[in-house]
């Protein structure tokens, strides 16, 4: 397994606790890709350094300690621009990620489906084009020697260019093509009710969907487990309706993923209920709320009627927060009764889809949301969301 050593900046909006949450999450980020995180360096800064991100005292010892460690590589938890990727590459004597490659390369590595594939390929080249100067990826290989380089006097780099934006408009119009295809598979569902299971990655959508579909999703403790969309016609005391699993959202995901994801995301905008599932046990639910309501807002699915679905109530323990959190409460105000109290006005359940606590309260509910939209009513206002 390689090793890595991960960097941020932390800002003037952040606290020390959010910056921590976030390097967790780099940190299983880098796990789910098979890379151990073995340290970690983070400078406070009002912005990131336009030109090396960090500053050049905190570059220099981060590249010391890869020496001396032997670490493979260095992830950093912002995307780079190319001149700032060029830049830090000189000064570090390993490789360079940034959070966007990272995830990009996961999405790669998990896309099952010819179509997940092609959208994560797409990303990739669109990451990569404005880059090219640094990485030499010499991609004419995949042009299959054809003969279209250029002249003697081209430079090699203008070619490579070339081979990107002509590999983008083809995956393009893939894309098109299977779009158009899924577009028509969901004419053809009929008038049924739409509800899409959605929510920041690893907090259980697909094991919820096993659950309510009584199917088999794959389901595991890693992010990005999901990336089809998958849609089952549940049926729930003979009332029928399509259930969706969707991909997972995350803090600052890439906006090429955003782009290439968009078609797989109509299942989110043709929905007719939005169950939107939490991590209650993750120290920052609350921001991970956020992140998702920002990124239907996004997709053009801020409208939507939600129903909060706060998971893994069984994992749930109280661990305070930094005092700077903390505002005017006191670390009892933390209790999952008080997370209770807090949601109590917003269309909600809190459950364990492992522990299969409250999943029949769940069907219920959403029996009775379900008949309400087949009936021309909607079940409830989302103005509190």
């Amino acid at each position: 397994m390689e090793k890595a050593v991960l960097a941020a900046v932390i800002t003037d909006r952040q606290t020390e606790t959010q910056a921590r949450e976030y390097l967790d999450e780099l940190a299983f980020l880098a796990h789910t890709a098979g890379i151990e995180a073995v340290k970690r360096f983070t400078q406070r800064l009002s912005t990131p350094n336009s030109r090396i991100y960090m500053g050049p005292g905190k570059l220099e010892e981060i590249a010391d300690y890869c020496r001396a460690g032997e670490v493979d590589v260095v992830i950093f938890d912002d995307e780079l621009s190319p001149s700032q990727t060029r830049n830090v590459e000189k000064i570090l004597p390993c490789k360079v990620l940034d959070r966007t490659r990272l995830i990009l390369d996961i999405f790669m590595s998990r896309a099952q489906t010819a179509y997940a594939k092609t959208q994560v390929q797409l990303a990739q080249y669109e990451y990569m084009l404005p880059r090219l100067t640094g990485m030499w990826t010499h991609l004419e290989r995949q042009r299959g020697g054809t003969g279209t380089r250029g002249g003697a006097g081209e430079r090699e780099i203008e070619t490579d260019r070339r081979v990107v934006r002509s590999r983008i408009t083809l995956l393009k119009e893939e894309l098109k093509k299977i779009d158009r295809q899924m577009a028509t598979q969901r004419s053809n569902r009929g008038q049924l009710v739409r509800v899409a299971l959605v929510g920041y990655t690893n907090v259980g959508k697909s094991t919820l969907m096993n659950l309510l579909s009584k199917s088999e999703v794959f389901a595991e403790d890693k992010l990005f487990a999901t990336l089809d969309t998958t849609v089952r016609k549940v049926v729930l005391e003979n009332l029928p309706f399509l259930l969706s699993d969707t991909v997972g959202f995350i803090r600052k995901l890439p906006t090429q993923l955003v782009e290439s994801f968009k078609s797989t995301l109509d299942e989110v905008r043709e929905a007719d209920l939005l169950l939107h599932v939490v991590d209650v046990s993750h120290p920052g639910f609350e921001d991970q709320i956020e992140v998702v309501k920002r990124t239907l807002a996004e997709i053009g699915a801020g409208e939507k009627p939600v129903f909060m679905v706060f998971n893994k109530v069984d994992a749930f323990s109280y661990t305070p927060k930094g005092e700077d959190d903390l505002g005017p409460f006191l670390p009892e105000h933390r209790s999952l009764e008080y997370i209770r109290n807090m949601w109590s006005g917003v269309p909600s359940i809190f459950i364990s889809a492992m522990k299969r606590q409250g999943v029949g309260e769940l069907r219920d509910r959403l029996y009775s949301m379900v008949r309400e939209i087949h009936e021309g009513r909607y079940p409830f206002n989302n103005f509190l969301y």
